[in-house]
């Protein structure tokens, strides 16, 4: 114990030596030893009230500044032993405000801070003298921003997500320069590009380089009009030279000119790396040492509020506090051994106790040998393999209007024994058909689908799964067995509007790229042999629900009260039962960019599906809660369904420690992850209804209880024509009750009422 103590006590020199020369602190104004320190401690501060002090930490960290109930807080310096410092604005132990953050490398951030991340508006200057000024979200550049590189290039425009997004110029060292759209840190979209010889590309982009259509002119007045890629097989186009290259006769140009000459400078700086960031770094928290057991060692918090646990294992870091003195055993609340109080540092109140839906292994019972639909599902499997494996010219985006005729549709016969293209097969003979197989194969490019991983998770050797139950509207549901598709059987109504507003889906998605509809892989049927010559029209959708995380809650929202409640009691409610709008009872906060980004898209989305004529979609909202990752692994959820983490249905976990959003956002490969409506990081609040309107109230009151989650969202069921049919549903409702409550209704009015209602159970994160 003797040698521990020295050991400290020669730390400490040490550090208050350096401590000395950072602060320039003077002999009388600082501590010096460690019995001064202590004699501070022997002043006994009232909870609440906020004072100075210096602290030399027992792990050689110093901080000194006001302190409030043991958390810096208020202006302070904190300096770690590693060499990095922070200097300005905390809030109960996190940097919130204005500061300086210094690296030991040289590198440095000064600006504002949230919750212990870099986040508002700051300039960062790197250990190699690159510069960027401007918005920030959660450590990383978001928004629009300034970045000065050291060679001489700079980059002014949109950032997300740490890299060059949206629009944004380009200017090189050299007095070339691009203006134009940025996708991931790459030149990609449209956009011009300027050389100082005065020559310019304007045109389609992608991945630095042209692709797609574009126009590359002359300053004599030569130009080259086609489509641009680096592939020499795939360029084309046609050379308009100028009046003086007439007369010379040079009438050739080899267009790969510009990829091997003209942008071989032309090349985008690297971002920079941070081998650690503001809010992985760790408070040594100091406790009075007349207050706390001298065998308990100082405990460490991160920058953004959370608290190192011990080294042990997890599972004995943990206890329930029905074992601890003087509380009750009548609620197993789990306490991870790392927490210091109920209530979030930056006073918002800790979510109470939730039930986590009673989970079941796998949703879906597979199709086996025996199943009425086996063979079904063999004829769509072997359908598909053969549709999309059929030989044919490369997909492209750019299709003529032709291509989008609903009689642009295919029939091949599969007889049994086999044919001249097709295989021989066990099931019976069938008829398959492929509606607008040119869209199809260029949205499937569009979302980045590969065509073989495609034909494997639809047609490999894996059955599919039905749902158990079918949709309100009759159709069933099949999933892959990756769940990476949904397959659903389509009405022959639903079939004419797709197939109508199929052009206008197609602009639509590949105009925004963050739509939050869904996304239509293939449209297919297959006309069974037999006296009843049965058509099974099916369509193949992305599942949304595909994800690590076990879906916890998901809801069905479409803004109407009528008949939009569960008739499922609390106990019988699985992490696959789909709630809707008088079951929800929490309002979703999305940081700002994001709910700035969600607001845009819903809008648009609205706009298109008002546009096309189409009512009684639904937004679909899947909740993991962050807390239940302490008790169950991240596995496999399939359709969004948790594997049983052992407990009992009704187990109910405390929200106690606050979720380490950190191991998603900090790294290039998590962000990567994240996109509107998929893995999104976020907080919901919890409302409650009052007791006399539950069946009326569409949005219940907040109760200031808040739990960290991922998010998953889409817009679903966008196929339903305001038809004779929905009219007349509407007329017979609306003399039960009030019109506005129902959810057939006229699309400009849907349209209306959604947004209304989604903005209000979506806010903004203040």
């Amino acid at each position: 114990m003797r040698a521990w103590e020295a050991t400290i006590r020669i730390t400490q020199a040490a550090t208050r030596k350096r401590a000395n020369t950072i602060f320039c602190t003077q002999g009388s104004s600082s501590p010096t030893t460690e019995e001064e320190n202590e004699e501070q401690d022997d002043h006994i501060y009232a909870n609440g009230e906020i004072f100075h002090a210096e602290r030399f930490l027992p792990n050689g960290d110093y901080y000194s500044g006001y302190w409030l109930d043991n958390f810096p807080h208020g202006q302070g310096k904190y300096w770690w032993t590693d060499g990095c410092m922070y200097v300005g604005d905390w809030f109960r132990g996190k940097t919130m405000g204005k500061g300086i953050f210094s690296w030991p490398s040289g590198a440095m951030y000064e600006g504002n801070f949230k919750t212990g991340f870099m986040d508002g508006d700051g300039t960062y200057t790197g250990p190699n003298g690159d510069t960027y000024r401007g918005c920030w979200i959660m450590n990383l550049k978001h928004g629009h921003g300034v970045k000065e590189y050291v060679n001489g290039d700079c980059y002014d425009g949109e950032w997300c997500r740490g890299l060059q997004e949206g629009q944004g110029r380009y200017n090189w060292k050299n007095g070339n320069y691009y203006v134009g759209e940025w996708k991931n840190g790459t030149i990609f979209g449209k956009g011009k590009m300027y050389w100082t010889n005065g020559n310019v590309y304007e045109g389609n982009w992608e991945d630095g380089f042209p692709k797609g259509n574009g126009t590359f002119k002359w300053t004599d007045g030569s130009f080259y009009v086609g489509n641009w890629s680096k592939d020499p097989n795939e360029q084309n186009g046609t050379f308009y030279p100028s009046t003086s290259l007439l007369q010379t006769g040079n009438l050739e140009w080899d267009p790969q000119q510009v990829f091997n000459v003209d942008l071989i400078e032309c090349t985008i700086c690297p971002p920079e790396k941070v081998p650690i960031l503001p809010s992985q770094k760790k408070l040594a928290l100091w406790r009075s040492s007349k207050a706390v057991d001298s065998n308990i060692k100082p405990r460490r918090m991160s920058l953004d509020g959370r608290i190192d646990a011990p080294p042990v294992d997890r599972e004995f870091g943990r206890i329930r506090l029905s074992d601890v003195a003087g509380t009750s055993a009548s609620t197993s609340y789990y306490l991870d051994d790392s927490i210091v109080a109920l209530q979030d540092p930056d006073g918002y109140l800790r979510g109470s106790p939730i039930r986590i839906p009673k989970v079941v292994k796998r949703q879906g019972q597979t199709i086996s040998k025996g199943h009425k639909n086996y063979e079904l599902m063999l004829n769509l499997q072997l359908g598909i393999r053969v549709s999309v494996g059929r030989p044919g010219p490369p997909p492209s985006l750019d299709l003529k209007p032709s291509a989008f005729d609903p009689r642009e549709k295919y029939w091949t016969r599969f007889p049994t024994e086999g044919s001249k293209i097709t295989p021989p097969h066990p099931s019976c003979e069938f008829r398959w058909k492929d509606y607008c197989p040119k869209v199809f194969r260029a949205l499937r490019m569009l979302f980045k689908v590969d065509a073989a991983d495609y034909m494997i998770s639809i047609c490999g050797n894996d059955a599919l799964r039905e749902l158990c139950s079918p949709g309100k509207s009759g159709s069933f549901f099949y999933l892959t067995n990756d769940d990476r598709y949904m397959i659903k059987t389509m009405k022959k109504a639903e079939t004419k509007v797709l197939l109508r507003m199929l052009s206008a889906y197609f602009n639509h998605v590949r105009a925004f790229e963050n739509t939050l509809v869904t996304k239509y892989y293939g449209l297919h049927c297959v006309k069974l042999s037999g006296p009843a010559q049965k058509k099974v029209r099916f369509v193949i959708m992305g599942n949304l629900f595909c994800t690590n995380y076990s879906i916890h809650r998901r809801f069905d929202l479409k803004g109407s009260t009528f008949g939009r409640m569960t008739d499922k009691p609390e106990s019988e409610i699985e992490a696959t039962t789909t709630l809707k709008d008088l079951d929800l009872n929490f309002i979703f906060r999305l940081q700002k960019t994001w709910f700035q980004e969600f607001r845009r898209q819903v809008d648009r989305d609205c706009e298109f599906m008002e546009q096309e004529g189409v009512m009684d979609y639904s937004l679909l909202v899947g909740i993991h809660f962050r807390e239940a990752d302490s008790t169950e692994d991240q596995t496999s959820s399939g359709s969004g369904t948790p594997i049983d983490n052992g407990g009992s249905e009704n187990e109910t976990f405390a929200r106690v420690s606050r979720a380490d959003m950190d191991q998603l956002l900090l790294d290039q490969e998590g962000w990567a992850s994240i996109k509107l409506g998929i893995n999104m990081p976020a907080r919901v609040e919890r409302t409650e209804r009052k007791a006399t309107e539950a069946e009326t109230q569409l949005i219940g009151d907040p109760t200031g209880e808040l739990y960290d989650v991922i998010l998953f969202f889409g817009v679903i069921d966008i196929l339903q024509d305001y038809d004779i049919t929905k009219k007349l549903e509407h007329a017979y409702k609306s003399m039960q009750c009030d019109p506005n409550s129902i959810s057939a209704v006229d699309p400009k009015a849907y349209s209306r009422r959604f947004r209304d209602y989604i903005f209000k159970v979506f806010i903004e994160d203040n």
